[in-house]
């Protein structure tokens, strides 16, 4: 979001600095930054939200030294990740970039298959939570979502050297090397 709203404020009013969310070695510093002070702030608040809403792990008992030492931690700690990825993405990429998508797409996407499986795992008192088989399910329909995307969408590019795909019959388009 702040990439093209600074491009549009470089382009109209030459706004002095703006130029610089061009460059994708500054936009990826501030995201950098952005994340660890995500984590490091907003992670705290997190988990003390969570002990005090008593979210915590239930431990299986296997008769193994230390295992209770787990009892009690707080669980949906993915949230803290999720969101230092995120938010500095939506704030700081190109919107508009396939792969950009992709990695938005996918991280949702298996955020909520972690969610569902502490979900159940807190909330329904399952300590096995989610079935391994609809886990699995929901990582191989992410696969054929992302591998179709790839194949069908006309901004996805492979690259490799003209000889490469000379030699295996690849049709070359734009080769920049």
């Amino acid at each position: 979001m702040l990439y093209h709203l600074f491009e549009y404020l470089n382009k109209h009013f030459d706004l002095p600095g703006a130029g610089l969310f061009h460059y994708i070695s500054f936009r990826a510093g501030l995201a950098v930054i952005l994340s660890l002070l995500i984590s490091m702030v907003i992670g705290r608040s997190i988990i003390n939200w969570l002990r005090s809403m008593q979210i915590g792990e239930t431990v299986r008992n296997l008769g193994l030294q230390g295992e209770n030492l787990k009892a009690g931690t707080p669980t949906m700690g993915g949230i803290i990740i999720v969101a230092a990825t995120l938010i500095p993405c939506l704030l700081l990429a190109r919107l508009d970039n396939t792969y950009i998508l992709l990695m938005l797409f996918c991280t949702i996407w298996m955020a909520t298959i972690g969610f569902i499986d502490d979900y159940i795992k807190v909330f329904k008192k399952d300590k096995k939570g989610l079935k391994g088989i609809f886990k699995v399910m929901g990582q191989v329909g992410l696969g054929l979502i992302v591998g179709l995307t790839m194949l069908i969408n006309d901004e996805v590019v492979v690259r490799v050297t003209p000889e490469f795909a000379e030699a295996n019959g690849y049709e070359v388009k734009n080769t920049v090397f």
